[in-house]
């Protein structure tokens, strides 16, 4: 099938950052592949889903991962616009929270990350043209108390987004991030520490009560992405006005 526009692909498309990206992106007319472990919330999302596929698949499976983007560009095309926005925080103190609770965030946060782009930048680099967006935080810039293996999940992202920007910017291709700080996601919704819980929704207060609204952050990501090919918006950092950290 030919079309006007180049496929987008989404992570962590059911809610959140990833499912207002997918409104902005659905709204100007691109094919979409949206990857979540829970379809059923991307299906009641408000889309024309004449052009989308959906796939229940995680980004730390790879395989997965991989077949299902091949699966939509037998249909769309190559991947034009990869979005690594699948992402996990659980709060705590390194002392006290379970280990494995570390290792979730590391497999999501970075591995997930290097899936998806091992998984299409060969085919970008070879057309000289295509742009990955990854979804880091404020957290991988600066810390934040109750979040070290988060920050170290984060700041891998951003470690990572740069070396592999510098690696493939020859070849013509796009590697960008978006930071966002505290906004209103799921994110905070698997966090099993309530001290670090409570910590968070003291200082939520502080910012009147209400974080960024996600639409914008989706905004953000878009902007990046209309610009021309030859033009990398390398990062953005979004944040409440009144977040102070």
């Amino acid at each position: 099938m030919n079309n006007q526009k180049p496929l987008v692909v989404i992570t962590g498309a059911s809610s959140g950052f990833g499912a207002e990206m997918a409104k902005l992106f659905n709204q100007a007319g691109y094919p979409m592949l949206l990857l979540g472990r829970r379809t059923e919330k991307i299906t009641a999302l408000p889309l024309n889903f004449d052009q989308i596929m959906m796939e229940a698949v995680g980004v730390t499976d790879k395989a997965s991962f991989e077949a299902a983007i091949r699966k939509a560009e037998a249909i769309y095309g190559k991947t034009d616009l990869l979005i690594n926005n699948a992402g996990v925080m659980l709060l705590g103190n390194v002392w006290r929270q379970d280990p494995k609770e570390w290792q979730t965030m590391l497999d999501t946060n970075v591995m997930g990350v290097l899936n998806g782009t091992q998984i299409v930048l060969d085919d970008m680099m070879e057309r000289e043209h295509g742009t990955i967006i990854n979804m880091s935080s404020l957290a991988g810039k600066k810390t934040f108390v109750n979040h070290a293996a988060y920050v170290a999940s984060k700041f891998g992202v951003h470690g990572l987004s740069e070396t592999i920007r510098e690696e493939v910017s020859a070849k013509n291709v796009r590697v960008a991030m978006v930071a966002p700080g505290a906004a209103e996601t799921e994110l905070l919704t698997h966090v099993t520490d309530d001290e670090a819980l409570s910590d968070y929704e003291s200082w939520k207060k502080t910012m009147g009560g209400i974080t960024l609204d996600p639409v914008h952050v989706a905004e953000a990501v878009k902007f990046i992405y209309d610009m021309p090919q030859e033009v990398n918006i390398r990062e953005i950092d979004i944040a409440a006005t009144r977040q102070d950290s």
